[in-house]
């Protein structure tokens, strides 16, 4: 590593109580010099700023570790294909970077860090531009993506069936980004809901989430005949397809559509024993029912349990009903354990798990966020103590 991770963090230390200025600091110099590269990202800057500087602070918390720092990198790099970065952009970047940093560390900045900090830039944008051109040639940076069924499933919740304009190789289990043209350069991740179909098509289930620009345009507006842009499926939270264990599958929400993919692919090669945990705070939130009677009905392999209080339980008690379910079913040892569904649905059952026999090695699921609070900061403590994620990363590569 050719720069100095100590000093590059010990400066980092003195901007980022000035986090949100930096970045419109950072954003006002590229577009004022490069206003070409405005049509790269969208309209509303708010949430590009937070993602910045979530991805600046991961950086520079990642430089002493050498394989995380260049995980860390590689997936940027890939994932900033399908956002039309170019490697003649990045130079742009770290020139409007270091400026808003030269700004914001005031009477502290010395030819010293700025040497420091144009080492660090060149070290990670010359990383993010190798990660993009070693993808295999032909690897689209996206895919087009026609909206070919609508089926609204509950008042929050829709089903979606996408017909990609060409091959789109993935395995029961990935997840993919989505954009759509309703709002440009807002890029969010959804489950696919099946293996691969020899039409090709995907299945997608996409909550409406409160001020959601993406998730709002796909329940309420988004229509059959619309194409919609997709990246390259990510994710490791796959079948082992050697195993032979038997499965426990707990699916919490539109977790189910994970959940679904790897049933899926199971029905359609050699089945195993198979507990499905359908978690939801109600019955009605149970939203795609009829599938899974139908899963049930045709595969004896197949045993589902389903978890919903009643109508007027909150979160708590629908979380509550799903751990006693767990503990009375008996231990999991030798199982395969996936689990899918809201992000503290992960971190709570794990350990649960563990208590109940379950081998570690065995638990598989998608890194989840580090909070479900999508608010922006509005002081510097808040950017420290409310860490919160950055939507668009291949998480498996992060952790």
């Amino acid at each position: 590593m050719s720069f100095d991770p100590a000093v590059v963090r010990a400066s980092f230390a003195v901007v980022e109580l000035r986090a949100d200025h930096l970045a419109k600091y950072f954003y006002a110099h590229l577009f004022a010099h490069n206003p070409e590269l405005r049509a790269l990202f969208p309209a509303g800057m708010a949430e590009q700023r937070d993602r910045l500087f979530a991805a600046l602070t991961e950086v520079v918390r990642r430089a002493d570790d050498s394989a995380g720092f260049a995980a860390y990198l590689r997936a940027l790099g890939r994932d900033h294909r399908k956002f039309r970065a170019a490697p003649e952009h990045y130079p742009a970047v770290g020139a409007s970077l270091i400026a808003a940093v030269r700004h914001f560390s005031g009477h502290s900045w010395t030819p010293e860090l700025e040497k420091a900090w144009t080492e660090a830039y060149t070290v990670i944008s010359q990383a993010m531009i190798d990660a993009a051109a070693a993808e295999p040639a032909g690897t689209p940076a996206w895919w087009e993506a026609r909206v070919t069924a609508r089926r609204r499933a509950t008042p929050d919740v829709v089903i979606l069936t996408l017909a990609p304009d060409r091959p789109y190789p993935y395995r029961a289990g990935q997840y993919l980004s989505l954009c759509s043209p309703r709002q440009p350069q807002v890029w969010r991740p959804y489950s696919i809901a099946n293996a691969p179909r020899a039409d090709g098509t995907l299945e997608l289930h996409v909550r409406r989430v409160p001020d959601g620009l993406l998730s709002s345009a796909l329940v309420n507006d988004v229509l059959p005949g619309e194409r919609l842009r997709i990246g390259a499926p990510l994710g490791a939270c796959v079948l082992d397809p050697q195993a032979v264990r038997p499965l426990l599958a707990v699916a919490g929400g539109t977790g189910w559509a994970q959940i679904k993919a790897l049933l899926d692919e199971l029905a359609g090669g050699r089945g195993r024993p198979t507990t499905l945990f359908l978690a939801a705070r109600n019955e009605a939130d149970q939203y795609d029912l009829a599938a899974v009677r139908e899963l049930a009905a045709r595969h004896t392999w197949l045993e589902v349990v389903p978890t919903a209080p009643g109508p007027r339980a909150g979160r708590e008690q629908a979380s509550e009903l799903l751990r006693h379910g767990l503990c009375e079913r008996g231990g999991w040892a030798g199982h395969d354990i996936h689990l899918s569904g809201p992000p503290d649905l992960a971190p709570e059952l794990t350990g649960l798990l563990l208590r109940l026999g379950a081998q570690p090695e065995l638990i598989r699921h998608d890194p989840v966020p580090l909070t479900l609070n999508r608010r922006r900061p509005l002081t510097s403590s808040e950017w420290f103590l409310d860490r919160r994620d950055v939507a668009w990363i291949n998480r498996t590569e992060l952790g």
